[in-house]
């Protein structure tokens, strides 16, 4: 703290009302059938104890933060800044008479603690749960009313066990496309000859009758059966094209790549083939677009989920290729300009590249695949960049017209997107027209601009076929509607809609993961298959190692456990570990019954919280000091979480893997939602003082701490609140918090009298550590001024203006200006001779979802004193305005005479036209300019303007 002067006693004040609300366990959310105690506030606010049924309970309102990945440099200002406007929101619900939930936890698997652990063969459990501590330390500081109760970590054994139990139903799962949703595997049909054996059918092993390993025909087919199976599960196995980081010995997400090198770390990638862990996300594309119009997101957010799904319509057509049976097949949007397609290109991944290459271009072909195996996907798609490519050497035929064009391989066409191969059409795209031009490739027009001055050539519009035989003067729509249709008919391609989106790969070559509940076995003729553990085997528990580098041959950090992936009946344990994704994409449900150890939530409680249940009681708690034209509204209709804060970085991937997730348990009927957050609000990113982005690199971060130290809590609370818009980009400037210090100041001096506030600077300056906090500040009295009287009509007029003020913001997410709001009531409150104790409660109702500390304690004064009934300010009922109180009842008038403003004269905001004549007539300063004259006209403007005309 500084030499000068505390404005108020911050320093006691907050660690006593946390300290206060945990043993209260004040802001526990409270469960259908849960035990209510009596002594908690929400039973004395809601008149409620025992169990209670869900229609006994009041609406609720689920309020969600983005939990954070607990790093060991803890916090920065930059962080709590939605967690300060949840907060604030959760304790403003709570007022009008919500159960709110507003849990806390953390997303503690990640790659930083493996690599600590990889430098300094520290478990990486120790690390994050140091790192958890000084987390919570850093956030309890704050005052967020968060229901500890419910606080979990993804590393939680208790936790991932139902990661893994929600990963074998999605196994044990498959997308039925007649249904359009996830159904148990044991609802799939199976082709002619695959039919299940008859129960009580003898295997050929078990007729052996001594174990023999002799494949039989019935074997070949169970291994057929099971493959089948296996490609339609919801997770799967598939060997994929993914990025591979020799020195974080793991695979890496496209995400995580940036110009080459792994985002952490910087280390050196490289593509390469390997056997992954995928969940079929894209059996959902559909659905995930269209329910984005039942969720209240801003349309940036939507788009940007919509745009990375991709969906397109168009068709796919298949490309025999020369001297060979096989056949391409691509996807394209614009099939009626099929008679343009001068040549084709293959991703370098592509199946059929080695086989189709020719003898003389496989060096070059080789070349090419190696350097751009070090290229992101976004590098590759550069439009500014210039185009490469290699040809093949062999040919597809063009099935509308029969001509040969030659095959390609380029890094902008990608295996990821549609076929992994496109026709080129140079003439009508333009990537394809710089790639045609480098590499002197054919140019066919075959649109023709509606604009008979636009230039055809790299025209991409719609317009009319040209140079396309069946299709010439078709419009583009028409056009592509007949050579679908013929396409079709002559079995060369159909219609197709297609998504940019690829299935989800879910494996990682990490240590610290939730381990996979699969084991591997092989069948009778020696091939390998997966299989799912029972249930009863859940949790699946890392094996405790003292290395967690990968192995020497490249297999994941589990495979050095040999005694934990070798079981007794020869089965090995798969070795991969689940992505951080994993435990992110389903918190949101165990914070509804996160103690839960039969279910990873129970139904009363999943229904509750995320299927707005009808007929919850309403609050009907009503404000004493006047009547107001608002009336309550405690009965939740929104289905799902109902509010979701958190940085515009998760605006995708985040999101779109935990809708999925929720969709999948929603089809198999452990949800009762179709989505999970029908709210989500992005804060803004706070800057540093420098107005760049903080980082340690940069030296621009700023402690939470060391704010806190020097101005409290809740100046640090309403200073984030105070910058601007929550989804604005803002400059932190720690001088900025100066200002919202000095106006709690103001609060306090309201409220306090300041002899005796000497007294107590005076005492703490000799007081011994044993004296508690309470007792030093219980030496603060009232001001005589704070009064039990009633309140006068302007008093009330500016109590209603702040209420309705704040009201309206806080419900629109204005924070900044309902701040400005009570900052204006207090100029205006400090300044009156008595302060009567019916406003002064009312603004400390108003003032305590920003600033709870102070708030309290004010609130706790009033109570000592005798002056209020003695409540819990969380749980006060929030105040109501009065639209009656805020009418005008006088006005003033501006009084011109030829012209010129002589006076302003009050009237009755109810003074007609001949009362305000009379009254200008009579105000002595227009006497001084009209004595002695004739008044020719008197101009009046209803509540405007009276203007005297006097010659």
């Amino acid at each position: 703290m500084s030499s000068s002067r505390r404005q108020y006693p911050f320093h006691l004040i907050e660690p006593k009302w946390q300290q206060i609300w945990d043993e209260q366990q004040a802001f526990r959310a409270f469960n259908p059938g849960e035990e209510i105690p009596s002594d908690h506030p929400f039973a004395a606010r809601h008149k409620l104890s025992g169990k209670v049924v869900a229609t006994q309970l009041p609406g609720k309102f689920y309020i969600l933060d983005m939990f954070p990945y607990p790093s060991g440099a803890g916090l920065h200002v930059g962080h709590p800044e939605g967690y300060t406007a949840t907060d604030i929101l959760a304790r403003y619900k709570r007022a009008q008479g919500f159960n709110v939930l507003h849990p806390m936890g953390w997303d503690s698997f990640g790659l930083p603690a493996e690599q600590y652990a990889v430098k300094t063969g520290q478990h990486p459990r120790q690390t994050t749960e140091e790192n958890i501590a000084t987390f919570k330390r850093q956030i309890k500081s704050l005052g967020f009313s968060y229901d500890w109760s419910r606080e979990l970590a993804t590393t939680d054994t208790d936790y991932f066990k139902w990661t893994q139990w929600i990963f074998l139903k999605l196994y044990n799962s498959w997308f039925n496309p007649k249904t359009n949703k996830a159904e148990p595997i044991e609802t799939l049909a199976y082709p002619a000859g695959l039919e299940p054996q008859p129960v009580g059918r003898a295997s050929s092993r078990a007729a052996a009758g001594d174990g023999s390993s002799v494949a039989s025909p019935h074997q070949d087919i169970e291994s057929a059966r099971r493959v089948f199976c296996d490609s339609k599960r919801l997770a799967y196995v598939s060997e994929q094209p993914v990025w591979w980081c020799e020195q974080l010995g793991t695979v890496l997400a496209n995400e995580e790549v940036v110009d080459g090198k792994s985002e952490v770390g910087g280390f050196p990638v490289v593509r390469k083939p390997m056997r992954q862990w995928m969940l079929r996300i894209t059996a959902y594309a559909e659905r995930l677009i269209q329910d984005l119009d039942t969720i209240d997101w801003n349309d940036s957010l939507k788009e940007m989920q919509r745009n990375w799904i991709g969906r397109s319509e168009g068709a796919e057509v298949e490309f025999r290729i020369q001297n060979s049976e096989s056949r391409i097949t691509v996807f394209t949007t614009r099939p009626d300009t099929l008679f343009g397609a001068t040549y084709m290109v293959l991703a370098p991944e592509h199946k059929l590249v080695d086989q189709i290459t020719k003898s003389e271009q496989r060096a070059a072909i080789a070349k090419y695949k190696t350097e751009i195996s070090k290229k992101s996907d976004l590098e590759r798609t550069e439009l500014a960049k210039e185009k490469s490519g290699v040809f093949t050497g062999a040919f597809a035929i063009n099935p509308v017209n029969g001509e040969k064009i030659p095959i390609w391989i380029a890094d902008y066409v990608l295996a990821s997107y549609g076929t992994g191969a496109i026709m080129a059409v140079p003439a009508h795209d333009t990537r394809d027209f710089e790639f045609a031009t480098k590499f002197s490739l054919p140019v066919i027009q075959v649109v023709q601009p509606s604009d008979s001055k636009t230039d055809w050539q790299n025209f991409t519009g719609d317009g009319v076929a040209v140079n396309s035989g069946f299709l010439n003067n078709l419009p583009a729509a028409e056009a592509k509607k007949k050579i679908t249709a013929w396409l079709e008919e002559k079995g060369l391609g159909k219609k197709t809609i297609n998504f940019k989106l690829r299935d989800w790969l879910f494996s990682r070559q990490r240590y610290w993961g939730e381990p996979f509940p699969i084991v591997w076995k092989k069948d009778a003729a020696g091939n390998l298959y997966h299989e799912a553990l029972p249930e009863s085997a859940l949790p699946v528990l890392p094996p405790l190692l003292t290395d967690y580098k990968p192995t020497a041959t490249g297999e994941p950090p589990l495979a050095r456990a040999k005694d934990w992936v070798n079981l007794p009946d020869g089965s090995v344990r798969e070795t991969n570990t689940m992505p951080q994704w994993a435990g992110s994409c389903w918190y949101y449900l165990r914070y509804l019954d996160a103690k839960n150890s039969g279910a990873f939530a129970g139904k009363d409680a999943e229904n509750y919280w995320m299927n707005a249940v009808e007929g919850c009681k309403l609050d009907s708690s009503a404000p004493q000091l006047a009547t107001s034209n608002q009336q309550p509204a405690t009965k939740s209709t929104t289905p799902g979480v109902d509010l979701y804060v958190g940085g515009t970085e998760h605006a995708v991937l985040h999101l779109l893997y935990a809708r999925f997730w929720h969709k999948a348990l929603f089809d198999l009927s452990f949800v009762s939602t179709p989505e999970p957050f029908f709210k989500l609000v992005n804060q803004g990113i706070i800057l540093g003082e420098d107005g760049q982005k903080m980082s340690k690199s940069r030296g621009n971060v700023v402690n939470p701490d060391d704010v806190l130290v020097e101005y409290g809590a809740d100046a640090f609370r309403l200073y984030e609140m105070f910058m601007g818009p929550l989804e604005m980009v803002k400059p932190w400037n720690t001088k900025g918090v100066e200002g919202v210090y000095r106006f709690l100041g103001r609060v306090w001096r309201l409220f306090v009298d300041e002899a005796s506030e000497t007294e107590f600077e005076q005492a703490e300056t000799v007081a011994t550590e044993a004296q508690k906090p309470g007792e030093l500040l219980g030496l603060i009295k009232l001001n005589a001024a704070v009064k039990d009287v009633a309140a006068t009509p302007a008093q009330l007029k500016t109590l209603h203006a702040c209420i309705k003020k704040v009201t309206e913001d806080l419900d629109g997410m204005r924070f900044n200006t309902a701040i400005s709001a009570m900052m204006v009531f207090v100029n205006d409150a400090i300044t009156w001779e008595t302060k009567p104790v019916s406003v002064l409660r009312e603004f400390l109702v108003l003032l305590q979802p920003f600033a709870p500390h102070i708030a309290e304690e004010l609130w706790d004064k009033l109570n000592s004193s005798r002056i209020t009934h003695h409540s819990s300010l969380g749980y006060a009922v929030w105040p109501k305005f009065n639209p009656e109180l805020l009418v005008e009842s006088e006005i003033e008038i501006p009084v011109q005479v030829n012209g010129k403003l002589r006076t302003v004269i009050k009237v009755s905001a109810t003074a007609t036209q001949a009362d305000l004549e009379a009254a200008a007539k009579d105000s002595a300063e227009v006497k001084l300019f009209i004595d002695g004259k004739t008044i020719k006209k008197i101009i009046v403007v209803p509540k405007k303007l009276v203007n005297i005309v006097a010659v």
